[in-house]
């Protein structure tokens, strides 16, 4: 006899209580634009459950959304969701082609499109896709079923049909899932090869969601919170969106390029009650705000003296916490490792911060700790409903690939059995991450197996370390570390622009590259020591999530 499905376990009955309950509260706005309130939104799920039983929707089929940031988007998601269908949310960063290939490996039948993403790509073959609805109006632009157009055009007659009294709280009746669903087919193309289709079942959006409420308990229906990371990778989708959905908070969506100063703008108008960050954002508050003051030689001697020392670094540490709106409770930093200097600055003011570390694999979350129990350049413990092991024969000093389970594992590659095996031992997911763990059960990472050099006697050189140094040095935006010819190279994406205004042209700005080097290699072990420097004229090619495509540099014996 089948499993009914449990109301107390299902992520869409948590959606479905926290739309009666804040029925009349404002849930998703575009920033200085317009907002839907949480009747707005259920109003909407109900036209497009209307509308996917008219296409011959089922629970189980797969249904595509790709657009930049907006209230739509997660009106689309919560949507398909709460039909029981499976979201394919797909980041917009990719290009036309790949973006039609994704949809059609996922084998949508429906599929949600901004409207910039569609005109890029209205020429192109989707088949096995039926209909093609663009979200700045949820119009169908392109259908192979007539019945689609034909629904959408009558919505309105067809809710007062079914809803005779008008739309209210009490008609709000959800999908009720069970824990191994499939819930979402994520693609991500990570820094190491092509995209693979990561199978997400309701368990770990719901383990991820459970683990947002432990974490954030300050956060409620008055809450507030900016999403500026892209709502398709996993990062900003639990903890930008379908956490505060379940709460019946309020999200900003960043419609722009999310930049320093957009954020800086929003943070202090909106002042979230939490911040998710990646390690981009905030080294560049820190380089541009920060960095600068602590440098002048005044400052410098100042925090060299105890008693001064203390009120140098309130101030600080105030006018930091003001910049990002004054509210939150903590800064969750994740996504790419975080620069080192920085890291060790915000500790040392007590700035609220926390380092996590997820993968898409794990819906994302697999290590955190609040921010006042954090260690310096650790990323925390094992997250609740999670385990990790280290493969290694002395897990506290030898690094090993870093091992977990839990109820936010995914349950496999879409469509690839191979990949699908590769990817666990004995039950294991194995993440390609190199780390060790500490006696209290903190995780330090040092670097992706696949991004490990072997050294010339066999010792670990993690790149990652040694770029971490790099990134603080004048003049260095970001930095990539590889291996030529057995070599150690610097590939270097420099500041040109500061280097004009300080009188330096390309040869002069190679030289001082290459004198901060010898510097650099000062901190360094001696099979770990830099050959030379490379000045790349473009920022190097990076994933939605700010990662490096490590794969396109390599060269040489690493290649």
């Amino acid at each position: 006899m089948a499993k009914k499905p449990s109301r107390k376990r299902s992520l869409n009955v948590l959606f479905e209580e926290s739309f009666k309950k804040n029925w009349d509260r404002p849930a998703l706005s575009n920033y200085n634009q317009n907002t839907l309130y949480y009747k707005d939104v259920a109003h909407k799920i109900a036209e497009l459950h209307i509308f996917f039983e008219a296409c011959g929707i089922k629970p189980g089929d797969r249904i595509a959304l790709c657009s930049k940031n907006q209230a739509n988007w997660g009106v689309a998601y919560l949507a398909i969701m709460t039909y029981g269908a499976v979201v394919v949310p797909i980041l917009h960063e990719f290009q036309p082609a790949n973006l039609a290939h994704l949809v059609t490996h996922s084998e949508a039948r429906i599929f949600f499109v901004g409207d910039a993403i569609w005109q890029n790509m209205a020429e192109m073959e989707l088949p096995g896709v039926e209909v093609i609805v663009t979200l700045s109006d949820f119009k169908v632009v392109k259908s192979l079923n007539p019945a689609a157009p034909a629904a959408m055009e009558a919505m309105e007659a067809r809710m007062k049909e079914r809803y005779p009294a008008g739309f209210k709280p009490e008609n709000i009746h959800y999908h009720v899932d069970m824990p191994d669903q499939l819930a979402l087919i994520s693609y991500t193309s990570g820094t190491s090869g092509f995209s693979k289709g990561v199978m997400i079942p309701y368990r770990a959006l719901l383990s991820n969601v459970q683990f947002a409420h432990e974490a954030e308990p300050h956060m409620d229906c008055n809450s507030r919170m900016v999403s500026m990371l892209p709502s398709a990778h996993m990062y900003g989708m639990i903890f930008e969106f379908l956490f505060e959905m379940t709460l019946g908070a309020h999200v900003f969506f960043l419609t722009r390029l999310p930049s320093p100063k957009v954020i800086l703008d929003a943070m202090s108008s909106v002042k979230p009650d939490t911040i998710i960050a990646v390690p981009l954002v905030i080294e560049k508050v820190y380089k541009s705000m920060l960095l600068p003051f602590i440098s002048k030689k005044r400052i410098k001697l100042m925090l060299n003296l105890p008693v001064i020392d203390k009120v140098v670094k309130n101030k600080v540490r105030d006018s930091l916490i003001q910049a990002f709106g004054g509210k939150f409770g903590e800064v969750i930093i994740g996504g790419a490792p975080f620069n080192r200097e920085a890291e060790a600055f915000f500790k040392r003011i007590n700035f609220p911060f926390t380092i996590g570390y997820g993968m898409t694999e794990c819906a994302p979350i697999i290590t955190y700790v609040h921010w006042d129990k954090t260690k310096l350049y650790s990323c925390g413990k094992a997250a609740p409903r999670m385990r990790i092991k280290i493969d290694s024969d002395d897990p506290k000093k030898i690094p090993g690939e870093v091992l977990v389970k839990g109820e936010n594992v995914f349950l496999g590659y879409y469509k690839n059995e191979m990949a699908t095996k590769e990817a666990f031992v004995d039950g294991w997911f194995r993440t390609g991450d190199m780390g060790v763990i500490d006696g209290d059960g903190y995780l330090y990472l040092r670097g992706r197996c696949k991004s490990m050099i072997l050294g010339p006697s066999g010792q670990n050189i993690y790149p990652e370390e040694i770029e971490s140094i790099l990134n603080n040095l004048p003049y260095v935006v970001e930095s990539l570390v590889i291996e030529d010819n057995f070599k150690l190279v610097a590939l270097i994406y420099p500041d040109f622009e500061q280097a004009q205004e300080d009188g330096l042209d390309r040869e002069q700005l190679e030289e001082k590259l290459a004198e901060d080097m010898e510097l650099a290699n000062l901190e360094l072990d001696q099979y770990c020591k830099l050959s030379r420097v490379e000045i790349v004229d473009q920022e190097f090619e990076k994933t939605p999530k700010r990662s490096i495509k490590r794969y396109l540099y390599q060269r040489g014996s690493n290649a």
